[in-house]
């Protein structure tokens, strides 16, 4: 069992990171496009825990 179960994860880790890294007609993967947007979700978090935190201080 612990074999079927780790050859189906390693499978599906291997199509993620085959999906992530395909490039497209533009020369551009999925993984290049989330390293573009990281900054702005970073900054969209940032700004959400702080309201959080001063609407419950």
């Amino acid at each position: 069992m612990g074999i079927i179960r780790t050859a189906l994860i390693g499978a599906a880790v291997y199509g993620a990171v085959k999906y992530l890294t395909k490039k497209d007609m533009f020369g551009r993967s999925k993984l290049d496009e989330i390293k573009e947007k990281a900054p702005e979700w970073m900054e969209k978090a940032r700004s959400a825990a702080n309201d959080f935190n001063t609407k419950t201080v």
